[in-house]
């Protein structure tokens, strides 16, 4: 700007006007040190003269009048308010629950915090609720990107200068701009509606909250992903959205089929394709574009996403963001993430996550995280990177704060009142903490898992049926995740445990059918953990009534029982120590004569060593009798002359000989005591 100098001072009535000069800048930092008064009347003209000091001259200058400033035209559209997915679902229940919070409400301003994970469709409800507000007469919308601070007051400070909000001119930052427009949303006449979308720092956004309206005509809509308790402050309702529901998952698959006219690509699998995404919207509409780029039904994408090794990228990739989300599936269900392991307690959000990451995203017991196996884990996989001084042992009150820090970012749901289902986290959330798991970290997961379940087990109340049907669903998410791995870390025994737990024995049977084959392929055949799944299997044959199965089935492990009795009862002989092999024998014969029968060869195999055992502790007249039995039971089965028969009968008939040359033994020794003492 020319300003003309002079050491006199110029006369104060009529100095010429300064060419080119168009009023001073308000937001110009030169204002900080320039004393300017303006009066305005009829279209706000400059009418009297202004000194400025500069450097210790006084200067004269006539400002021109200003240049009138075009009237805002209503109603007023600012930010960018996103366009309504394609087949937009209405959500009538959430939209009420939203209506009801803001007519019920006894806050002037009525703010709802939308929140929810990320995917389910918070930020299009709001902007459903923007587009009706502009089409119902609301004066003024803006759209705020509030997930950065500093893009809200951004927003604010243009939002100022677009009402024309007043003291503008004083302003000497955004800061004072954005102050200026929320001046404005208190005291004006006209109706508005702010919508500030995906706030992430409910703290540093506190100062920007818009004001109550002094007119009862201002709105705020907020979303996010926080649970916060500082959310449902200042006169605040919050609202929980949670996926579609199932009608709506399925009404908005068909109608973005049918948009695209590829109807025919639905089928019977529509229904379980919806119900394996989770109904999450942001998966079904990633979904739907690569079920219409690449031409394929609805049951040839549910064999992809169950069966393939591909991961979420590939099942949504960045080419189906056709309603322009900005960013894959995988990436915003893990947003907040990072975010979470810098807060306290630091270091502990991401292992946290990784181990509910392998249970049933329908939920397990808050007790797991109370177990001594989370502790141990959380602490080992503490980073080293902590704050200094910080110990890197987390115990149950750590573990419990990791917990509650994931709920408060969104990323899983704490709620006690969910009983033994506690701690929940979405199916696809799970899925994308899994596939972002390093390979080296998985056998620590896996392994923490299998203990903290291991100790609940312990505790589990045997006439609790919830309980303990939630703990078989958590074995079943881990089992699904870890596979061969769950062998390793020595957790097959919840599988057991899980197998005895079923009802319905048509149902159990394939169960323990690929539970013994797995453990035949991992143990081996005659291991003893496979011995004794084969068994459960049996007892499964039983209950399914499938008798001939069973029978087979534990006729085709005798031999491997009896190699296993063989080898136990040697090497406890071997180190001298007592056994009971009576009692052992005993069981085992009580369980052949209940499965197998009285007179099955095998039984009739048992009953020969016990009588045998009998012999030799001296039990002769039980061991006899036994034996009895056994030839009587072998003449029915194999004939008189069986080589079989034949050697029951020479055994029995040796005992019975040295039983008569003991009694005629014993006969002669105390006839002999009698007369002797009766010579005596």
């Amino acid at each position: 700007m020319s300003v003309s100098e002079s050491g006199d001072a110029l006369a104060t009535g009529g100095g010429e006007a300064l060419s080119g000069y168009r009023g001073p800048d308000p937001r110009s930092s030169s204002n900080a040190e320039a004393a300017v008064t303006v009066e305005r009347s009829g279209n706000a003209s400059a009418s009297a003269a202004h000194a400025v000091a500069i450097s210790g001259h006084v200067n004269q200058l006539i400002v021109p009048p200003l240049a009138p400033q075009a009237p805002v035209v209503w109603p007023l559209r600012l930010g960018s308010v996103p366009a309504l997915a394609s087949s937009f679902q209405d959500r009538t229940a959430v939209r009420a629950r939203i209506d009801e919070a803001r007519t019920g409400h006894a806050t002037v301003v009525l703010t709802q915090v939308l929140s929810g994970g990320g995917g389910v469709g918070k930020t299009q409800l709001a902007a459903a609720y923007a587009h009706q507000s502009l089409t119902e007469g609301i004066e003024l919308v803006v759209w705020v990107d509030a997930s950065e601070t500093e893009q809200a007051v951004a927003v604010y400070a243009h939002a100022a200068r677009c009402v024309q909000a007043p003291n503008l001119a004083l302003s000497k930052s955004p800061e004072d701009e954005a102050r200026a427009f929320l001046q404005w949303l208190a005291t004006t006449p006209h109706s508005w509606l702010i919508v500030l979308d995906d706030i992430t720092d409910p703290d540093g956004m506190q100062p920007w909250w818009p004001p109550p309206s002094a007119y009862g005509r201002g709105q705020v809509l907020a979303t996010t992903r926080r649970h916060d308790a500082l959310l449902s402050g200042g006169g605040r309702a919050v609202v929980d959205i949670d996926t579609y529901s199932a009608e709506e998952a399925d009404t908005y698959l068909r109608e973005r089929l049918n948009s695209a006219h590829a109807t025919h690509l639905l089928d019977e699998q529509a229904e379980a394709l919806t119900k394996t995404l989770g109904y999450l919207p942001l998966a079904l509409s990633h979904a739907a574009a690569y079920i219409i780029n690449e031409d394929v039904p609805c049951t040839d994408y549910l064999n992809r996403f169950n069966h393939s090794a591909a991961s979420l990228d590939d099942l949504f990739p960045r080419q189906a963001d056709t309603e322009g989300y900005g960013r894959q599936v995988a990436a915003a269900l893990l947003l907040s993430l990072n975010v979470a392991q810098a807060c306290e307690p630091v270091g502990l959000a991401t292992p946290a996550l990784r181990l509910a990451a392998v249970l049933d995203p329908a939920g397990h017991p808050h007790s797991l995280w109370a177990t001594d196996a989370v502790s141990r884990y959380l602490s080992a996989h503490r980073p080293a990177s902590a704050p200094a001084g910080a110990s890197t042992e987390a115990g149950p009150t750590q573990a419990r704060a990791a917990l509650r820090l994931l709920h408060r970012y969104g990323l899983l749901t704490d709620t006690a009142q969910a009983g033994p289902r506690a701690v929940r986290l979405h199916a696809l959330t799970a899925r994308a903490v899994r596939e972002h798991t390093p390979s080296d970290t998985q056998p620590d997961v896996v392994k923490a898992a299998t203990d903290a379940l291991t100790e609940l087990l312990e505790d589990a109340p045997t006439n609790n049926g919830e309980d303990r049907t939630v703990l078989r669903t958590n074995i079943d998410s881990l089992d699904a995740y870890a596979g061969d791995l769950l062998w390793e870390v020595e957790g097959h025994h919840l599988l057991r445990w899980a197998g005895r737990g079923w009802s319905l024995a048509s149902a159990a049977v394939p169960y323990w059918q690929r539970l013994t084959a797995t453990s035949e392929r991992l143990l081996g055949r005659s291991h003893p953990k496979t011995l004794i799944a084969r068994r459960d299997l049996a007892w499964t044959y039983f209950r399914a009534d499938r008798f001939k199965e069973a029978f087979a089935l534990l006729r085709e492990d005798l031999p491997h029982q009896e190699q296993r009795l063989a080898r136990h009862l040697a090497a406890r002989r071997l180190r001298q120590k007592p056994i009971d092999t009576v009692a052992l024998l005993e069981d085992t014969l009580a369980v052949r004569e209940r499965l197998l029968g009285p007179e099955d060869p095998a039984t009739l195999t048992c009953r020969v060593n016990l009588a045998l055992e009998y012999w030799q502790r001296g039990k002769t007249s039980d061991a006899a009798l036994l034996l009895e039995r056994v030839l009587i039971d072998r003449e029915a089965t194999l004939g008189t002359h069986h080589p079989r028969t034949l050697s029951v009968a020479n055994r029995l008939e040796s005992w019975r000989s040295e039983h008569k040359k003991y009694w005629w033994s014993s006969k002669r020794l105390l006839a002999r005591a009698h007369r002797a003492d009766s010579n005596g």
